[in-house]
């Protein structure tokens, strides 16, 4: 008598879905940011098989260090971190080419301290490798072609030695 249909339910339209997945991730790729780490670029020098002591005349080391309350000292005195490139620059230009700078950290003291007292180091030295530029190939140093930057980092060599505190004894080795 009564014949009854069953109806079938249409399934999803889901042809669309892997586009708008791939519109999505695209989306989350362009609007999130990748962070950049902080760093200070450093080559180590070479392991030595055997090192030997070395004497240095004092008057050649200009002693930097950061204490644990983050405030620095140049030779014992202290010094704002603002003035610190120019008492470097004068050091390196009047000492040549065996000067030293030892840089030394207190454990407690600030990544952001480190980083600012080395970023002065190294400004400090790329004032002087520019001005020494500037008088042998009147041209800045990042100008100059491989063999000039070759000559002019032998003239002005980096020259920083990093000290450590010992743990608990409060002084550099």
């Amino acid at each position: 008598m009564f014949h009854h249909e069953r109806r079938t339910v249409p399934g999803l339209n889901t042809s669309s879905t892997a586009d708008i997945s791939f519109m999505l991730l695209i989306l989350f790729l362009v609007t999130t940011s990748m962070d950049v780490d902080k760093g200070v670029s450093r080559q180590l020098p070479p392991i030595e098989k055997q090192q030997t002591p070395t004497q240095v005349n004092s008057n050649l080391v200009m002693k930097i260090y950061i204490a644990s309350d983050n405030k620095v000292k140049v030779n014992e005195q202290p010094i704002l971190i603002g003035k610190l490139r120019p008492v470097i620059k004068h050091f390196i230009e009047n000492k040549g080419k065996n000067h030293i700078i030892q840089l030394g950290t207190s454990r407690k003291a600030s990544y952001d301290t480190y980083f600012k007292v080395q970023n002065e180091i190294v400004g400090a030295y790329n004032a002087v490798r520019n001005q020494h530029s500037e008088e042998l190939f009147g041209k800045p140093y990042e100008l100059c072609d491989k063999e000039q930057q070759a000559q002019i980092s032998k003239d002005i060599p980096q020259r920083i030695s990093e000290v450590y505190e010992l743990e608990g004894k409060g002084t550099a080795k």
